[in-house]
């Protein structure tokens, strides 16, 4: 989810649910050997377990990569073998990648290499492959099985299913998520005939009830635009998929508060404009009285001058209050 699953967010749905794994928005290896590493790989202790996700071909580059992460310290590293962007596909990463089953499995064998412990008493760093279930038209299930088999082979134990074709010409990222039909029986016949590895179904699901219709078939579930767009979504998880029996209930009063101190905290130590934290709760109060406005007045650029804590006693005021904004 590139843009989206920054560190901000990350921090902001950790607020919410404190067992669920959360995952960066893809990295390229390029960035990571390249770039400005704190940029791309820093993150706050809060957002415990964490996964980096990485867009990659090259083993040695996929090794490096997976270097750092360890030496960051995530929990796990996700090789995405699933983004079905123009862009990506020029970098020769992403869905395409699915064409080429043993260059991901050396990919892999490398990764997990590298994500062997230094020192007495490590454990491993998890090396996890996300992927769509066929390519183009290719609806073949036998396509997605040896992917699978061979991936695995290399030492692949997770694999995250997004249960729709990549359609690689013809359609925008968004269309894929849309217009592949969602074919949640072929995620099914992966764990079934590879009962070993760990299978997690992604793609369409949107409440409670699909998660656990779906966990009877798969160990676990991976949700994305759905958890954005409705975070508060995710406000009973720990308690009815972890049996976290002593998970506090939150209100979302408490969640915002929290994350206004996070703004004001970000922006004492790093600069950082509150707008780029507000933007990613936007979707807190959705189905409530009075979201419009509330909405409104985190997004309100003329008062991007003011301090988080003012513009949150702009957001409580009642509609026609001064300084509010109309309904």
């Amino acid at each position: 989810m590139l843009d989206w699953t920054d560190r901000h967010c990350r921090y902001f749905h950790r607020l919410i649910t404190r067992h669920t794994r959360l995952y960066t928005e893809m990295v390229t290896t390029g960035a990571i050997r390249h770039g400005d590493q704190a940029r791309h790989l820093d993150f706050n202790r809060e957002e415990h377990p964490i996964a980096l996700q990485l867009g990659g071909s090259e083993p040695s580059e996929l090794a490096y990569a997976t270097e750092q992460a360890r030496r960051w310290g995530y929990d796990e590293v996700n090789l995405n073998c699933g983004c079905p962007s123009e862009r990506v596909q020029r970098g020769a990463f992403g869905a395409c990648l699915m064409r080429e089953a043993s260059l991901v499995a050396d990919g892999v064998r490398a990764m997990v290499d590298a994500a062997q412990p230094r020192q007495a008493g490590q454990a491993a760093l998890p090396i996890t492959v996300k992927h769509r279930i066929g390519i183009d038209r290719e609806e073949s299930y036998g396509f997605v099985r040896d992917f699978v088999g061979t991936v695995a082979e290399a030492g692949c134990e997770v694999f995250i299913v997004h249960a729709r074709n990549a359609w690689l010409k013809g359609l925008s990222p968004k269309e894929n998520r849309e217009i592949p039909p969602l074919r949640y029986d072929v995620v099914y016949q992966l764990k079934r005939e590879f009962p070993h590895l760990t299978m997690v179904l992604n793609g369409g699901v949107a409440t409670a009830e699909a998660i656990e219709a779906h966990l009877a078939h798969v160990d676990g579930v991976m949700v994305g635009r759905e958890a954005y767009h409705n975070p508060w979504f995710m406000a009973d998880w720990d308690r009815r998929f972890w049996g976290d029996a002593e998970a506090p209930l939150h209100e979302r009063a408490d969640i915002e508060r929290q994350l206004v101190a996070y703004m004001a905290q970000q922006a004492q130590q790093h600069g950082t404009p509150w707008a780029h934290v507000a933007r990613h709760m936007l979707g807190l109060h959705n189905g409530l009285a009075g979201a419009r406005r509330w909405r409104q007045t985190w997004s309100d650029h003329h008062r991007k001058s003011e301090s988080p804590e003012s513009v949150w006693r702009a957001a409580q005021k009642p509609a026609g209050s001064p300084q509010s904004t109309p309904f």
